[in-house]
This record gives structure tokens, C-alpha cells and sequence, in this order.
């Protein structure tokens, strides 16, 4: 894992180098510049395969030159099929994009597999490419000159001037995270997932294109729950081995669920016995997964160490933490794991497993439950009364916004981190919020879906969640705390063969029993024990709230708020009465965390 950075355009030597230091953290390996007159290319490397000084980035050959963050996971059979047209000078997969370049032009990109940031400069041509499922940040900036990083924080010194994107703002009161392309700064865009730019560097003409979308998957090629089984369960474990290559030390994050499990179950199936480190609480004991994972780790033999935090640990990390992330991001679990990271590091690990992605695959969030038996309301032929009467009676209560969309004929799910709904931001700000406002910040990948091949709802809810749930709120939270400790993050359920293979069975092969994560808790019942195959979700909660109440914190928000005067002081005094009760914690924590960026960057 590493950091990319380079300038198309006038820049000044020292300022662009200073920008490059703000990525160190996310490689110590080496740091390397190729620069002239209009060109500045750089790489920070985290050596993960191939330690020699020979891989080191930026890589040049002929007229191209890369620089790539990320791990190209089938590599070594790509480099045996390219080596009758290519002279390999090095074991690293860097290389090994370039010669796949030159073979198949921009569509090489389609042979890779892995996750990765590419920036590849082919004479006046620029290309810069995401991976599929979004594991890997790229950031640009089109001003005076054209600036591309692996985070935001080295692109803000070359802005014109500091302003707040109100698209940014909004979609983040929505969903958690600022939809693509958008950032908080206004200027800065970052790419989706499965898109890459092309740039003319003499024209700086931009174009942006999709080049993967898991919506081209045929549906319905397997029809069968036992033939769904066997093909997912290799396709598993297949992503789950290709993942446990590397030079240096790897660990995995365990928790008391089935994810953390699975992949520690099947690292040693290939006689992998990976340390394991478990997060706990001190005081909290229903936040707590500690004695869950301490029975899995005896159930599997497994290494485990637990990492303790504190009120007083969180706190002091906080600001650390939100600075890493570089803008708001809505997520508390970001500073225990960050502390999880932390400590992880100081024992000397680079690489760690980590389960995300297996929510959205194999449905384990019980409202996507939920949703499929509140969206049969829709097929009811008279509701105009039930229309006039949810009209008539406003519920903050988001059951109420629910069925209010049934039966007004608007979609129903838009992400399973929804969060401040349309006529919610419309009571608590000083400005005119429409309702089904934020479809906009949605609607392009529900055009993609109703134009797709796929029919069933449930397949929806997997997609939109992994465009965005997943891939800006969950995986730019991985990237940033880990990358901050230079360690790089592997997530095997996110492995684009599997969720294709996912994409291609019948749709209610998943949800048709009513049981969470059906199919995968099927293909792991001989390998795992019953208790952790049937253990209630705790996911990665933690006493954020009562740490901000005991710590009076949430003044700040009310703070800023006189002079920002974005949100009716009545209303954000009301809202923020519900903390202490323990309602609308994700928004109050939403809000705090808005505040304290703002108050950093514009107070």
C-alpha cells in the first residue's frame, strides 16, 4: 500500500514537495519523484511483495510512467502470459501493469484483480483508475494546474481558495459521506469506484469513464441453492487465499461474528495462523465483543489479542482521527479502529485481513429484511387514502418516512446509512430542503439498476450499498486509519469475482428463509461453530455518545452553529436534547463531527 501524488502543469518545487510529505504516512519504504518542466510524479512506498529497491515508484519505461497504490492480487499470472512480449526486469506487480498496458491499451485494467489507485502518464495521456469495489482513494484537482493524491490532505495547498461544497454538505447529512464526485472542498473531486479520468495534459480536457459495474452481471445463471453454494464457497475461499501473500508480517481483525471467522478459518486451511486483535471497551460490557471472540479464537485455535479503550483514549485520539480523515465522515467506529491500527502497528504489522463487504453480499443487515416486507406495500391498488394521510401527518420517526415513500410511489431504500432524511434537513436547517431532495446525490445509480437486467429490489439494496455505503463511508474509513499507521488493509469478501458471483444467483437464494447471511452461514456450518454462525450482529458499535455527555462535548456543535448559522437554533437545541435519552445518536455524532472540521477550517 502506498500514497500516489503528481502535478500536470506549473507548480512550485517546494510547495508540491510539501504536499507530497503530508502522505508519508502511508509509506516509509521509499519516496520517489520524477520531475521537469510541467511534471510532477511521486510515490511513497509501503513494500508489501517484491522489498527490492528495484520496484520502487515512480516506474518508468520508454515514454510511460506509474504510479500505482494498491496490490494487483493475480500478477504473477499475468506476468506468464505477458512474458513473451515483455522484458521483466523486477518481481513486483507494478511492472507488471505496465506490460499489461502495452498489451491492451486502457483495458488492461479489466485483467487485474486486487485493489489499487493507478495514475499512469502515457505521453500527452494521463489515466487515473479506482478499483472496482472502491478500496483505494484518488482525489484530483483541476485549477491552475491539474494535482491528483491518494488523499485530500495533500491537494488542499493548491487550492485558490478554501470553500465548503454545499453538495458535499448535503449528501453527508444523507448518507454519512459526501456522494461521489464530491468533497468537502470545493474543487477537490475524488473518483467512484470502478471509474477512471482520462486527462489530455496539453488541452487539460477531462473525461471520466465507467469502466466496471457490477450490473453487468447476468442474473439468474444459477437457479439452484446448491449449486449457489458450491460455486460461492470456492469463489471464497479463492479470494480469501490470493490475500494472504505477502513479504512482510499480517494479522486479522476478529470480532464474535461469522466474517472475522470465516477468513480465519480458512487462512489456516492453508496453514496461515494469522494473530488476531479484538477491540473492548473498559466499562461497556454491551458494546463489548471480547468473550465473543475469545470463544472463536479457542474454536479455531487462534492468537488473539485484546486491545482496551478508555474513555480518556477515544477522546484524546478524536481529533487525531478526524484530521486523518481529512473532511467529516460519519462514522464513530473510525477512532476505536484507528486505536485498534495504533496498536497493531507497534507490533509490527503491515498487512491486516478485515472483513467488510460480507453485509452487503450475503445480507446481514436485518433491515434489508425489513425493507423487502414494507416494499410489498406497494403492490396494494388502493393507498391514495394512506398517501393523503402520511401527507397530513408529519413523524420525524423514520418508520413514518417509510411508508410515507410507499405509498407516494418514491423509492424506498437509498442506502443502509441513510441518515438526517429530505424533510428532516428541511425543520433543522435555515434553508428550503424539498423532499426527495437527495435522490439526486442517488440517482444515477438507480437509472443504472432499472436499466440493468436485474429486477429484484434486494439486489438494489446490495448495490447501492456498495457504491456507496460501503465503498466512501466504510472503506474510506479503513483506507485513512490504517494507511495512518502504514499499514495496509485486505478485504477479501470484496473480492469483484465473488460479488459477481454473488450478483449471478437468483436473488431470493438470499433472503428467502428470513435468516441473515444465509448462504454464507451455510457454507460455514462444518467449519464453524454453531454459537458463532448464529450470534447476534453487534457490527463495530462503541460508547461514543455517553464518552461526548460525560465529556460535554456536544457544546461545540451549538458553538459553531452561532457562527456558521447553518442549522435554527431552536430546532439543533431540540435535537440535541434526544442525546442524552440516547435518540439520533449517528446524527448528533454526524453533527459534532461536521463542527469540529468546520471550526478547523472556516471559524
Amino acid at each position: 500500500m502506498c500514497g500516489i501524488f503528481g502535478i500536470i502543469g506549473e507548480y512550485d518545487e517546494n510547495q508540491a514537495k510539501s504536499a507530497l510529505s503530508k502522505l508519508a504516512h502511508r509509506g516509509h519504504d521509499n519516496c520517489g519523484i520524477i520531475q521537469k518542466k510541467n511534471l510532477f510524479f511521486a510515490h511513497q512506498r509501503l513494500s508489501i511483495q517484491d522489498r527490492n529497491p528495484h520496484a520502487n515508484q515512480p516506474f518508468k519505461y520508454e515514454n510511460i510512467l506509474l504510479s500505482f497504490n494498491g496490490e494487483i492480487y493475480n500478477f504473477k499470472e499475468l506476468k506468464e502470459s505477458l512474458i513473451k512480449g515483455f522484458e521483466f526486469k523486477t518481481d513486483s506487480d507494478s511492472e507488471v501493469i505496465i506490460a499489461s498496458y502495452l498489451k491492451w491499451g486502457v483495458d488492461f485494467v479489466n485483467h487485474l484483480r486486487g485493489m489499487f489507485a493507478i495514475a499512469l502518464l502515457d505521453n500527452e495521456t494521463l489515466y487515473l483508475f479506482r478499483d472496482r469495489l472502491g478500496k483505494k482513494p484518488l482525489f484530483y484537482l483541476n485549477e491552475k494546474s491539474f494535482v491528483f493524491a491518494s488523499e485530500i490532505k495533500a491537494l488542499t495547498p493548491f487550492l485558490q481558495k478554501k470553500q465548503i461544497n454545499e453538495d458535499a454538505l448535503m449528501s453527508y447529512l444523507s448518507f454519512l459521506t459526501p456522494a461521489p464526485p464530491h468533497t468537502f472542498f470545493k474543487g477537490i473531486n475524488k473518483l467512484a469506484c470502478g471509474e477512471y479520468l482520462k486527462l489530455n495534459t496539453k488541452s487539460r480536457h477531462v473525461e471520466i469513464k465507467k469502466y466496471f459495474d457490477l450490473l453487468d452481471t447476468k442474473p439468474n445463471i444459477i437457479t439452484d441453492r446448491d449449486e449457489a453454494i458450491d460455486s460461492l464457497e470456492k469463489l471464497l475461499q479463492e479470494s480469501i487465499n490470493i490475500r494472504l501473500n505477502a513479504d512482510v508480517p499480517m494479522a486479522s481483525l476478529l470480532s464474535g461474528g461469522i466474517d472475522s471467522a470465516t477468513i480465519n478459518a480458512y487462512a489456516l486451511k492453508q496453514g496461515v495462523n494469522l494473530q488476531t486483535y479484538t477491540i473492548g471497551y473498559e466499562g461497556y460490557s454491551k458494546y463489548d465483543e471480547r468473550e465473543n471472540a475469545k470463544e472463536s479464537a479457542d474454536f479455531l485455535g487462534l492468537k488473539n489479542k485484546e486491545i482496551i479503550i478508555s474513555q480518556d483514549d477515544f477522546l484524546k485520539a478524536s481529533d487525531k482521527v478526524l484530521d486523518t480523515l481529512d473532511e467529516p465522515l460519519n462514522d464513530p467506529a473510525s477512532v476505536p479502529l484507528y486505536l485498534l491500527f495504533e496498536n497493531i502497528a507497534k507490533d509490527g504489522y503491515k498487512v491486516v485481513l478485515s472483513g467488510e463487504g460480507s453485509d452487503e453480499l450475503f445480507l446481514g443487515y436485518r433491515q434489508y429484511f425489513e425493507f423487502l416486507d414494507i416494499q410489498k406495500a406497494s403492490e396494494l391498488k388502493h393507498k391514495n387514502w394512506m398517501k393523503n394521510y402520511f401527507k397530513a401527518n408529519y413523524s420525524p420517526n423514520r418508520e413514518w418516512e417509510h411508508y410515507k415513500r410507499i405509498f407516494n410511489d418514491t423509492l424506498l431504500f437509498r442506502s443502509s446509512g441513510e441518515n438526517f432524511t429530505d424533510l428532516q434537513k428541511n425543520s433543522l436547517m435555515k434553508r428550503n430542503v424539498k423532499d426527495n431532495q437527495a435522490m439526486k446525490y442517488i440517482q444515477n445509480y438507480r437509472d443504472r439498476f432499472e436499466a440493468s437486467q436485474h429486477e429484484n429490489e434486494s439486489i438494489w439494496y446490495s448495490y447501492i450499498d456498495l457504491n456507496l455505503f460501503q465503498a466512501e463511508h466504510f472503506l474510506t474509513k479503513l483506507d485513512r486509519v490504517s494507511m495512518a499507521h502504514t499499514i495496509e488493509s485486505r478485504t477479501p469478501f470484496l473480492d469483484h469475482k465473488l460479488a459477481c458471483g454473488i450478483f449471478s444467483i437468483a436473488p431470493h437464494l438470499r433472503y428467502e428463509d428470513g435468516v441473515t447471511k444465509s448462504l454464507l452461514k451455510e457454507i460455514m456450518t462444518k467449519k464453524l461453530d454453531k454459537k458463532i454462525l448464529n450470534r447476534k450482529k453487534k457490527g463495530f458499535s462503541n460508547p461514543y455518545m455517553e464518552y461526548l455527555l460525560s465529556a460535554d462535548k456536544l457544546s461545540l456543535i451549538k458553538e459553531v452553529n452561532k457562527q456558521t448559522g447553518i442549522f435554527k437554533t431552536k430546532e439543533l437545541d431540540e435535537f440535541l436534547v434526544n442525546a442524552s435519552s440516547g435518540g439520533f445518536k449517528q446524527h448528533i455524532w454526524g453533527l459534532y463531527v461536521l463542527s469540529i472540521w468546520i471550526n478547523k477550517h472556516f471559524c
